[in-house]
């Protein structure tokens, strides 16, 4: 919109006028226009690919083995690029590759450390390190709990981890298929999208008290 003075006084506006290719302007040709899409799609795909490659990625959650935490369908945002700085910590959620089938991807919580053993009796679990050789128990926290048919005892390596789904009785998880090597760990969930009522940054975030 453009201002003028009449005669030094109060400004009066002038209406805007509508442009139109004819007043100058030439309209984009089909082949610029083609040209402009591909050059949008091409910065697109530069930003895009390597979001998703390396930094963070989508996953949708399947399975009741994280309940309460997450559930079936839940929609998450997994940062990749933390742990390429830092290791899992205890009590962490992580996703990671499943052992017998790395093409497939599962999410538990770090329970043991490198170097530890864990001792599971009954829905008490033990950790054994150099700091506390005797053991501490877990303060698990608000986790459906479900009782162990037998005994576990399992003594980690330097790049082994011990995780359990927070929904114990539906949970296929160290129990079973033994430690996590650090190598199959892609991230953790940074943010979660669905469902909208739960919509949050760093989704299951949850620190024992004491160890």
């Amino acid at each position: 919109m453009i201002m003028e003075t009449s005669n030094g006084m109060e400004p009066t506006e002038q209406p805007m006028q509508k442009k139109s290719f004819g007043d100058g302007e030439r309209k984009p040709s089909r082949k610029e226009s083609i040209l402009e899409f591909v050059k949008f799609a091409v910065i697109a795909v530069v930003i895009v690919i390597p979001i998703r490659l390396f930094i963070a990625q989508p996953f949708i959650v399947s399975g009741a083995s994280m309940v309460p935490t997450f559930e079936n369908g839940h929609y998450l945002i997994i940062d990749e690029i933390s742990y390429r700085f830092e290791e899992p910590r205890r009590g962490e959620v992580i996703v990671f590759r499943f052992p017998p089938s790395p093409s497939k991807f599962l999410i538990k919580r770090v329970v043991g450390l490198p170097g530890e053993t864990v001792e599971i009796k009954g829905n008490d679990i033990l950790i054994k390190n150099e700091v506390s050789p005797d053991g501490f128990l877990w303060q698990q926290g608000d986790f459906n709990l479900a009782r162990n048919r037998n005994d576990i005892a399992v003594s980690l390596g330097n790049d082994e981890y011990f995780v359990l789904g927070d929904n114990r009785g539906e949970s296929a998880d160290s129990r079973i298929w033994g430690a996590l090597k650090r190598e199959l760990i892609i991230g953790r969930p940074l943010i979660r999208l669905f469902p909208l009522s739960e919509i949050g940054v760093f989704p299951g975030e949850w620190k024992e008290d004491t160890e």
